[in-house]
């Protein structure tokens, strides 16, 4: 199994050609067309579907599907364990609504350094601010920057997410670049976007790591960090 939707860049090639002679399934496949948001700077399928845990739990029925056609004898047991699964997903998608409800309307302003929370902002009724676009490729200009702080000064925003996966040089000019101005922002701690946390932590489960994503933001756009 792959995810799909570009996130994979030119190893999608490579499982495309294994899918040829083996099962090589992209799970996205398993989300409507339409409930794929497309991003702004390349024009083309924003892959960081699993921030939606509402969407991401539909790619179960690619994984299912999949099992059960190649070990029919496990189907019952592979639809049991799909079906308690996404029990646990309804539980986490109802627990991230929730907590960004706390959050007032007019703090409601997630700021990180690329673009991977589109779907976490569609789905959650949080605006996400990224200067740095939606690869960790591209760079972030002077006006980039210059916009994220006149933005986050203006609407009394207190914190600013640095990434497990991002350098943090971006976030650490804005904060800097805020500061010269009078405002504080604070490093209001670290998200996971294009990786889990270590193995064996709470982080490093799929569940684990949007409830510390969730918690984190929460607590720091309430002044708790």
């Amino acid at each position: 199994f792959y995810s799909g939707l570009n996130l994979e860049a030119r190893m999608t090639d490579i499982f495309e050609q294994i899918g040829e002679t083996r099962p090589a399934v992209a799970v996205t496949e398993s989300i409507p067309a339409a409930q794929v948001l497309q991003e702004v700077q390349f024009h083309q399928p924003d892959p960081h579907i699993w921030m939606d845990v509402g969407r991401w739990s539909l790619v179960s029925d690619a994984v299912l599907k999949t099992l059960s056609e190649l070990d029919p004898e496990g189907q019952a047991t592979y639809t049991k364990n799909a079906l308690a699964y996404r029990a646990q997903l309804k539980e986490l998608d109802d627990y991230v609504r929730q907590q960004i409800a706390r959050i007032p309307e007019e703090q409601r302003l997630l700021v990180t350094a690329h673009d991977a929370f589109q779907y976490y902002a569609d789905a959650y009724a949080i605006e996400v601010f990224a200067p740095q676009g939606i690869t960790t490729q591209s760079e972030a200009s002077v006006e980039d920057i210059r916009r994220v702080i006149a933005l986050m000064v203006d609407r009394h925003i207190p914190a600013i997410f640095v990434e497990s996966s991002v350098p943090p040089d971006i976030v650490e000019a804005i904060v800097e670049g805020a500061a010269a101005v009078g405002h504080k922002i604070v490093i209001g701690g670290q998200l996971f976007s294009d990786a889990m946390g270590e193995l064996g932590t709470p982080e490093g489960t799929y569940v684990g790591m949007l409830r510390h994503n969730t918690d984190t933001i929460v607590k720091a756009l309430l002044g708790g960090s």
